[in-house]
């Protein structure tokens, strides 16, 4: 059978756009010559709705969406992801899958395992499905799923479910698997996907087509990447990630094409890319303004924004205070260059001091300390937010995940902002983001510098007092990343951490640190999730909490 994927990049609640996206999709591949149409996991309305689902109209609007694609079905087939009423006991609603045909009834399927867990919490609003029959197309039996339905229990955290989808449709006699997915994107996972629907196809003796959305959605990015594989477990086609795509495949092929390579730098930047372009375009933003410190934070989320949002869009600030190098200045402005953005100079040491004046008194006899240090982050803060209400740009916010870990970070200072763009993503890890963009493997094909070589290699500091760098009281970042990974991704205790022959004393510390920061993560922008497990959606810890490890 030809099969058409329509890997779209829906808005979340645009029923109409999404509507539109569809409908031209389809038609594009109906002409194509495909028989059936495939669209990722509720299409219509975005993925995830979340509480959208209970505004009164949100759901019957979306009933009439699907009612007008029916209208617009020709020779083709239609799979189409939606929102369905339950009609029975349980929750209000099912995660469905249309399948529309113009010479036949429509037909619906509802999808039978319900994440809830990591950042998925569809037990909420969704009724699973009673059971699952195969669909009639052309006079063949059909096997629909969606997302979940498909991850077997060696790909889960832990065995969830009592029922297997796929099991179910095959021994009711399903020639083929077809599944609408809507899968966030983490570092490693296409890979496991290609693998678990491989290894799928091959244990049903069934081809398996897989549609995936694409696009950024609040702090969720979905990375395309859709897949066909033949009844052997071979793949034979792949769709790109990070970007809108059509094609059609043939699902009866057995020639096999060559499994792409991982690349876990590429992946995440063109993640962080498309989650950033995404985010600021389906807010209403046209542009970005974001502080230019010299540092390599700064310098890797202003390459990531002009990726996103070409360097007209982009505008770099330099906010130096009494304590900033010239060489860092010089930094901010050669990568400004590079990088083809205007960067405008604001100089805070005059406001500083200004600003310090009026706590003479009330701090005399104190010495200078993090208070000090703190005044000047939210000064730049000040400006920013300035700059943003004054010209309407989406303020990014440059801090990384090991500072936010443990609170390496200031309040309505160099947190203030719309979008934290790598704040799932950890300092060890920036500097491989850095050296890639110099890199002409870069996706520009860059041959010459663009970060200065000088911010990659200067011991990294905040510049908040003389002579400060970073590892005056922090771990070395190689430590601190790994103890940061096993402590929040991996929830292992601090003991299990000292048994992986990390110093106890720095264990605790950091374990404590990033207890105890909570409240400020709280109160952070929302940040990217590129990562198994990042803060924000998918950790939900208590802040006022007694619990130590």
């Amino acid at each position: 059978m030809k099969i058409g994927f329509a890997q779209i990049n829906p808005t979340v609640g645009d029923l109409n756009g999404n509507f539109e996206k569809i409908a031209a999709a389809y038609e594009r591949l109906e002409a194509a010559g495909a028989e059936l149409i495939v669209t990722p996991e509720l299409a219509i309305t975005g993925y995830p709705p979340q509480d959208l689902l209970f505004k009164s109209q949100f759901v019957p609007q979306n009933l009439e969406i699907l009612e007008k694609l029916q209208a617009r079905i020709r020779g083709a087939g239609l799979l189409v992801g939606f929102v369905d009423r339950n009609q029975g006991r349980g929750k209000p609603f099912h995660n469905a899958a249309a399948l529309l045909q113009s010479d036949a009834p429509s037909a619906r399927t509802h999808k039978s395992l319900l994440p809830t867990y990591d950042v998925f919490d569809e037990d909420r609003y969704f009724e699973p499905a009673g059971g699952v029959t195969p669909l009639l197309f052309g006079g063949r039996k059909i096997g629909v799923t969606i997302c979940e339905d498909i991850w077997t229990e060696r790909y889960l955290p832990r065995p969830l479910y009592d029922v297997e989808p796929v099991r179910s449709l095959v021994e009711q006699g399903a020639e083929l698997i077809l599944n609408l997915s809507a899968s966030p994107f983490g570092l490693g996972k296409p890979g496991i996907r290609r693998e678990m629907v491989s290894t799928l196809a091959r244990t049903y003796h069934r081809s398996i087509c897989y549609c995936n959305a694409v696009g950024g959605n609040d702090q969720l990015v979905f990375d395309g990447g859709s897949i066909a594989v033949n009844a052997e477990g071979g793949l034979i086609a792949q769709l790109p990630a990070f970007q809108s795509a059509e094609e059609i495949v043939e699902t009866g092929t057995s020639q096999a094409i060559p499994l792409p390579a991982n690349d876990d730098i590429v992946d995440l930047f063109g993640a962080l890319s498309l989650g950033l372009r995404d985010y600021l375009t389906k807010c209403g933003f046209k542009s970005a303004v974001l502080g230019l410190s010299g540092g390599i934070d700064s310098a890797v989320v202003a390459a990531i924004a002009v990726d996103a949002l070409g360097p007209d869009n982009v505008v770099g600030v330099s906010m130096p205070s009494p304590y900033s190098s010239r060489g860092s200045i010089d930094d901010a402005l050669a990568l400004a260059r590079n990088l083809g953005i205007k960067c405008l100079q604001i100089p805070i040491a005059n406001a500083f001091t200004a600003f310090k004046a009026q706590f003479t008194e009330i701090f005399a006899g104190l010495p200078e300390d993090t208070t000090e240090e703190n005044m000047q982050a939210r000064l730049r803060g000040m400006i920013l937010m300035g700059l943003s209400n004054k010209f309407g740009h989406l303020v990014l916010s440059t801090g990384n995940k090991s500072e936010l870990s443990v609170g390496y970070c200031t309040l309505y200072g160099d947190m203030a902002g719309g979008l934290a763009v790598i704040s799932d993503v950890p300092k060890t890890m920036v500097y491989a983001l850095a050296r890639w963009i110099n890199s002409d493997k870069s996706r520009a094909g860059r041959q010459h510098e663009i970060i200065p070589i000088s911010t990659i290699e200067k011991p990294p500091s905040a510049e908040l007092r003389p002579g400060q760098i970073d590892q005056d009281t922090l771990p070395p970042y190689e430590v601190l990343d790994e103890i940061l990974r096993l402590y929040v991704e991996e929830n292992m205790s601090a003991r299990d951490i000292v048994g992986h022959g990390f110093d106890e004393k720095t264990v605790r510390w950091v374990q404590r640190r990033v207890d105890t920061n909570e409240y400020k993560r709280e109160q952070a922008a929302p940040g990217i999730k590129v990562t198994s497990r990042a803060f924000g959606v998918g950790r939900r810890m208590p802040i006022a909490q007694k619990y130590v490890d």
